[in-house]
């Protein structure tokens, strides 16, 4: 097996904002995506990321400059943009900086608030689809569980995730920048999922009298509110609830707005125009940039919340320089391995050959031994078996820990080909290996 070149593209919330991003999410739910992105001839595997704060495509291939070519004809032509408009804010990572890259992120050393826990839960999520779709392989299999395993190490042997805090954290704090302090407030969720969820136990730490949850279905509303203690309704009641509501923390999956300027400034009266707090944590945004012009009501987008972010920072910068050398180690690990796909296709070579010619020889003096019973032949077959194993021992030990020892592993296998002639051998196709899952 060709050592594979991997890639990652993508813009996260320091290089592009909100209105960007939500134009790279492609269209469809995440299979869909995959299915279009490993429909590119230029793909051998791929996985794509889509969070609020960021959108990645990371893939193995052959060749990386044509699978990178591919890919931002691809990006350019679904979102619209113009290259020139997609490369100000777009990053390109390659072999070992995609490699560490990943880690960071799923370490949580890449996210807007460092050592938040979500991240790494949507990167299992977005692995997860892709393993269930056959959009990875070999390659990404690997380095995805290993990922997994480097921000294990991060949270186990760093205290980075002491008091941690996520953009749910973030815009309850905003919240209370505003209001000052949130008891007796009313708060209302639009939308049911992970990053409500997150919020409303903040913002029950904080004291709220009153949360309200309102989602497209029902019955998640009903469910998130027994756990929480609020008030489920659905989305068609929603206006009543706006006008008793102080803040409004939305996070739906929808595609499009749910809060529009023109509802707002229909429920400001009734209101008799107090003010309203309106954060949104949706990508693509939930409530229209407009409102925000209605007297009285102050809306934040996740691009707001990097001020709130910022706070935690300096408590965090100690042990991220930790994270970051497990980091730098684990880079160097998986580079080794990557580095050992190249050895195993000389190896079986040479297995090959051994095999044949012991095969050869066995045939020859088994003709001349006749008289021999299916015991004793059967015994000389282990026997020269064993021999073989025994002599190529070595020279496959040394091949394999060729890189661990600071080697030349290509001198290496270039000697191997060249002592043993293993150039004549026929080439053989490698089964991929079936990494355990485990996400």
């Amino acid at each position: 097996m060709n050592r594979p070149q991997i890639i990652l593209i993508g813009v996260n919330h320091k290089t592009a904002p909100v209105e960007i991003r939500e134009r790279l999410t492609l269209e469809g739910d995440l299979v869909q995506s995959l299915a279009l992105l490993k429909s590119l001839p230029e793909m051998d595997e791929v996985l794509f990321l889509s969070t609020c704060n960021r959108v990645e495509i990371l893939a193995a291939a052959q060749n990386g400059s044509q699978a990178l070519a591919a890919l931002m004809k691809l990006w350019t032509e679904k979102s619209g943009l113009a290259v020139s408009e997609l490369e100000k804010g777009l990053y390109v990572r390659k072999d070992n900086e995609a490699v560490a890259h990943l880690f960071r992120v799923a370490s949580s050393l890449d996210s807007m608030v460092v050592g938040e826990p979500q991240i790494l839960g949507q990167l299992k999520d977005a692995y997860r689809s892709a393993s269930d779709t056959g959009s990875t392989g070999t390659v990404l299999n690997r380095l995805l569980h290993k990922a997994f395993s480097v921000a294990k190490r991060v949270r186990t042997e760093t205290a980075i995730a002491s008091h941690a805090v996520s953009i749910s954290y973030a815009a309850v704090e905003l919240a209370r920048k505003i209001f000052g302090e949130l008891n007796g407030k009313t708060a209302m969720l639009v939308g049911a999922g992970e990053m409500a969820e997150l919020a409303a136990q903040h913002l029950k730490t904080h004291g709220i009298k009153r949360l309200i949850v309102a989602n497209r279905t029902l019955e998640r509303a009903v469910q998130l509110s027994k756990e929480l203690g609020g008030e489920p309704i659905g989305l068609d009641e929603m206006d009543d609830a706006l006008i008793e509501a102080d803040i409004v923390i939305s996070s739906t999956g929808a595609p499009g707005t749910v809060i529009s300027g023109k509802r707002i400034k229909k429920i400001m009266r009734p209101r008799r125009h107090r003010l309203l707090f309106l954060i949104d944590i949706a990508v693509p945004r939930d409530i229209e940039p407009e409102v925000n012009k209605i007297d009285n009501v102050y809306l934040y987008d996740i691009d707001d919340l990097k001020g709130v972010v910022e706070l935690n920072k300096s408590q965090r910068e100690k042990e991220a320089k930790k994270a970051e050398r497990i980091v730098e180690e684990e880079v160097i690990k998986f580079e080794q391995w990557l580095e050992s796909l190249e050895i195993v296709p000389v190896i079986q070579k040479l297995q090959k050959k051994a095999e044949n010619l012991r095969q050869r020889e066995l045939d020859r003096s088994m003709k001349a031994l006749k008289e021999l019973t299916p015991k004793q032949k059967k015994a000389i077959e282990t026997l020269t078996r064993s021999i073989v194993q025994k002599i190529l021992h070595d020279p496959i030990i040394t091949m394999k820990n060729g890189a661990k020892n600071g080697c030349d592993n290509k001198a290496l296998l270039e000697s191997a080909c060249r002592l043993f002639k293993l150039d004549t051998v026929k080439d053989e196709k490698i089964a991929p290996s079936k990494e355990k899952r485990n996400t």
